[in-house]
């Protein structure tokens, strides 16, 4: 199966250094900037348009379109922000990226700023991942003294200069917005809309904010052309994009494939489920993305195969979970996330993850009453929907869909503790002779 594989970004991850400039552009790199920078910036703005390039953060929304958006009577500078602030559970393809090879998102971003008419760029890294930062700075000093970042790029007249900042160490400040805050200065909470980013972002003035991996596919489409792209992946999510999968998988990591791969064929290239062990439930894009079975183990992998089953593509982070974990403990830990990283701005979302985290423990303890299944739904009606930013969405979409699928797991919970239904050291990937423990 291993055919099904289209390694693209992560194609160098192997070679020896592939971080440092000498290895990248032995494997080609930075000859997309050349190449772009010999067209106008509409026609490489169309070019990405045409590829059916959309966005790898979550979303899914066109990038060519997004920095189409950009003003062009605008007088104020323009901005390119790029989002490196991962930190969704179960999330991890952006980091390795910049690990192995950090170039790749230089060279995207130089032109991606060319496209949008940018002179200043910034990579928004969160602030724990102190070695992410420095190889994207290293990456960022190599490029500048190889003339490819500064002044008049490769005779080209066009100058850029980029700058790695690192983080809050907030998952708020994921939020693009919120993020903008954060860079600016201020508190990472996020902004009333409108005014949109693309008209009034970083500094009031027009902003375009893209993920790591949506700036770092743009080289290979300069590179290949459009039509190389849309050749991969389905009609409507083209191309191919990075799959994490982590839990329990006998070699979780990053697996590069075209869009609308299914979960099957993902296991079969991961080796499967652990050994002795089936699949009980499974995130397809972080723990924000509404939860499925096996029962969907064949669908596409892509925006709209998700959407049809009722969750989203999310940020393509596959968490695996076999027939040994509570659905329960899965969600309260999860809610509890969402609970702590709550910026406190909107208050359903700041007062009802918090109810949502008391009503949870009491279902894992066995302490539930009858009746607080529907007050929890019933939260979750009353903050979904009613924020600034879709952290509340996101906290709602677990638990309703794990009611949805596992109801009478939640019923268990007005008797019976869920470390004695599901020994919480079964679960584990690395169990201690002590099963029994429920920490």
């Amino acid at each position: 199966m291993s055919d099904l594989l289209t390694p693209v970004l992560s194609a160098n991850w192997g070679t020896e250094k592939s971080w440092k400039l000498d290895s990248y552009r032995k494997a080609g790199g930075y000859e997309a900037v050349d190449k772009a920078l010999k067209l106008t910036p509409d026609e490489v703005t169309n070019l990405v348009k045409d590829s059916g390039l959309r966005g790898r953060g979550g979303a899914g929304f066109p990038t060519g379109m997004k920095w189409s958006f950009v003003p062009k009577d605008n007088p104020n500078p323009k901005y390119l922000v790029v989002n490196a602030d991962e930190s969704e559970p179960g999330t991890c393809k952006d980091m390795p990226l910049l690990l192995a090879s950090p170039h790749t998102l230089v060279e995207g971003m130089i032109i991606a700023s060319y496209a949008i008419n940018c002179h200043t760029a910034f990579v928004y890294i969160r602030g724990e991942v102190l070695h992410v930062i420095r190889r994207m700075q290293a990456a960022v000093a190599e490029a500048y003294a190889a003339g490819y970042l500064g002044k008049n790029i490769l005779g080209s007249g066009y100058d850029l200069d980029i700058i790695v900042h690192a983080g809050a160490g907030a998952y708020i400040c994921g939020e693009e917005t919120a993020l903008l805050d954060s860079l600016e200065g201020r508190r990472g909470q996020p902004r009333l809309r409108p005014p949109f980013p693309a008209v009034a972002g970083l500094y009031a003035s027009p902003t375009v904010i893209n993920n790591v991996e949506s700036i770092a596919s743009v080289p290979a489409i300069v590179k290949n052309g459009a039509a190389w792209f849309g050749s991969m992946g389905t009609e409507k999510s083209k191309g191919m994009t990075i799959y994490s999968l982590s839990g329990h998988v006998e070699r979780p990591g990053q697996f590069e494939a075209p869009m609308g791969i299914t979960l099957r064929q993902l296991l079969d290239l991961s080796g499967g489920v652990r050994a002795g062990h089936t699949l009980k439930f499974w995130t397809p894009g972080g723990s924000s993305t509404p939860i499925l079975t096996p029962a969907d183990i064949d669908l596409p992998l892509d925006y709209e195969g998700m959407a049809g089953a009722g969750s989203m593509l999310g940020t393509k982070a596959l968490q695996i979970f076999d027939e040994t974990t509570s659905v329960v403990r899965t969600t309260l830990r999860w809610v509890e996330f969402y609970k702590h990283e709550s910026c406190g701005k909107c208050t359903p979302c700041r007062e009802g993850t918090w109810w949502l985290v008391q009503l949870l423990r009491d279902f894992e303890a066995g302490k539930a009453s009858e009746g607080d299944i529907e007050k929890m739904l019933d939260l979750c009606d009353n903050i979904g929907g009613k924020s600034f930013c879709a952290l509340a969405d996101g906290a709602v979409a677990c638990v309703t869909s794990a009611v949805k699928h596992f109801r009478s797991e939640f019923e268990q919970g007005y008797h019976t503790p869920a470390w004695e239904l599901f020994p919480y050291g079964r679960s584990a990937l690395f169990a201690k002779q002590s099963e029994g423990a429920h920490a």
